[in-house]
């Protein structure tokens, strides 16, 4: 692991550096240190942001396009095939409310399990904390998620407006800061875990994706919670998506709420891997640029 120093505590007569790598025996997260480059934060998310609408003739549509798709997918296969509940709340708002804060996890664990080999030139280049960039990443994905947000609280009102069985709770606006920093702690923290594994494993880039969509249907998205067998109940305090899904939809369409014991099996899931993430990426960071 590398630490820094700044000049004034370099040795004497050298360059006046402003910043000297040196080894150190410890490993440390590098929140603080990240929190210090916070304008390069930003500077990566403008970047990813530009880049994702360069040459795109629909640019920030494809936001919108992508739920709308999405959730008449699932109506049609799970609402209308399937006919599974949706807890009497409406199929369109349930089904898109379920994908937009999908949608936000899945884009942070993906984007960020290649961060070393993706950024492979620039890391090699000039130094900055490497934890950045997934940083920035989680940032980017709020784009997405605002736009997405919007265009569900449109759907929701309009429905509103034209049948009295919908119900739209204000305690959404309360609610949904906390789910967004849950999801963003859950999202960096799996994809600080794969980019490190990915290091030495690189078979797990091309696992990734495929768990991912597997994760999502053990995860109460395109089915209600209430459906889950009493017997099978207990996967769920194992799977820490479980609580931003249902809690969101509680916040905003006042579906059932989700049996405490749950929520805090969650949260103690996230934050023990957000922790895990921390480490294992702080420890390939050493010496990922010699492998990658």
């Amino acid at each position: 692991m590398t630490g820094h120093v700044t000049k004034q505590e370099g040795e004497s007569g050298t360059e006046p550096w402003d910043i000297v790598i040196k080894p150190s025996g410890t490993i440390s997260v590098g929140l603080t240190t990240a929190w210090k480059y916070r304008e390069l934060i930003w500077m990566f998310f403008k970047r990813d942001f530009t880049t994702f609408y360069k040459q795109t003739v629909l640019g920030p549509v494809w936001y919108l396009i992508q739920p709308i798709l999405t959730t008449v997918t699932y109506y049609i296969v799970f609402g209308k095939i399937a006919n599974l509940s949706t807890d009497g709340i409406s199929p369109l708002v349930f089904y898109m409310s379920g994908t937009i804060i999908w949608n936000y996890f899945s884009a942070c664990l993906t984007n960020n399990s290649e961060t070393f080999s993706k950024n492979s030139n620039l890391f090699g280049k000039v130094y900055f904390p490497r934890l950045v960039v997934p940083l920035a990443v989680a940032m980017s994905g709020l784009v997405a998620f605002a736009i997405q947000f919007t265009l569900l609280l449109t759907i929701s009102f309009v429905l509103w407006l034209s049948q009295d069985d919908i119900v739209i709770s204000l305690r959404f606006v309360f609610a949904t800061p906390l789910i967004l920093l849950y999801v963003a702690t859950l999202g960096v923290g799996m994809g600080l875990l794969v980019s490190a594994l990915t290091v030495r494993y690189r078979d797990l880039v091309y696992a990734v994706g495929f768990v991912t969509q597997l994760w999502m249907y053990a995860t109460p998205v395109v089915y209600a919670f209430s459906q889950v067998p009493e017997r099978y109940q207990w996967f769920y305090y194992l799977n820490p998506m479980t609580t931003p899904v249902q809690v969101f939809r509680w916040a905003l369409f006042d579906a059932s709420p989700l049996p405490l014991s749950i929520c805090l099996a969650n949260v103690a899931a996230t934050l023990i891997i957000m922790f895990g993430g921390l480490i294992l990426f702080a420890r390939a960071e050493a010496t990922a640029m010699d492998t990658v």
